[in-house]
């Protein structure tokens, strides 16, 4: 059913089961990637890995031709904020790489994201990538339930503008997800708390801070798809999929039976 003033969709408890059987497909998936990515790993072969443990859950991928985006998974280098197509492109010593990765189960989707570190990395994006999964954390603690929508942003830019001289990436958002990938309402990584809809139980986002070591502005390069920082500097992308519960949010795509009073 839908929470028609606003059009978000509200879950039954045996919806946001399913959800969370596919939030596992992912979180398997991007734990594989993790441990194959390194020094001279291709992101097809991250693709491929991904690919094989959809298809051995027996989902379906979220991401391949949605919208004609030809790959299992976005994987964006350094650089590159989201929305990379994985091929010839090969990882080095020092690279960062963003894995996103979307799965379906019985018509229902999770979505999740990780950076990862090859080899040793600079202190400065080491930190970058800690200081974002850390402001993913802050916002998915702001999930609760009789929330405002905006108090998940606003924890995100706190945690950022409290670790230093970071950037914000604001033209890419969070969203709803449930029957869709990107549904209403959009989740921002800023703004002022205690505004737009309440969050209430039956409600599932994907929370999904962009974060740079520059400043944040941003554009596609000329494949349609893939995000690139304006100055070159290098962003990290963390993501989980929530669902706000009565007793708080339940944190859908992560291996571990994770709930946030």
């Amino acid at each position: 059913m839908f929470f028609q003033r606003q059009r978000i969709e509200i879950k039954t408890p045996g919806e946001i089961d399913a959800m969370r059987a596919a939030g596992l497909v992912v979180a398997r998936a991007l734990a594989e990637v993790s441990q194959i990515a390194a020094n001279g790993v291709t992101t097809a072969e991250l693709d491929e890995c991904a690919a094989d443990i959809i298809a051995e859950a027996g989902a379906l991928p979220s991401f391949l031709g949605y919208h004609g985006f030809p790959a299992h998974i976005c994987t964006s280098i350094n650089s590159e904020v989201v929305h990379g197509i994985p091929g010839p492109s090969v990882l080095r010593d020092g690279d960062v790489v963003s894995v996103d990765c979307g799965a379906i189960v019985d018509g229902w989707h999770g979505d999740a994201a990780v950076t990862i570190a090859i080899g040793t990395v600079d202190p400065a994006i080491e930190r970058l990538s800690e200081v974002t999964e850390g402001a993913l954390w802050a916002g998915l603690a702001a999930a609760r339930p009789d929330g405002r929508l905006s108090d998940i942003g606003h924890a995100v830019q706190t945690h950022v503008e409290a670790a230093g001289d970071f950037g914000i990436v604001e033209d890419y958002v969070g969203h709803g997800i449930g029957s869709s990938m990107h549904m209403d309402p959009p989740v921002p990584n800023y703004g002022r708390p205690g505004r737009g809809p309440r969050l209430v139980a039956g409600m599932a986002l994907a929370v999904e801070p962009m974060v740079t070591l520059g400043a944040p502005m941003v554009h596609t390069l000329d494949d349609d798809w893939t995000v690139v920082t304006d100055d070159g500097s290098v962003a990290a992308h963390w993501e989980h999929t929530v669902a706000i519960t009565d007793s708080g949010a339940w944190v859908l795509t992560a291996l571990e039976d994770i709930r946030l009073p």
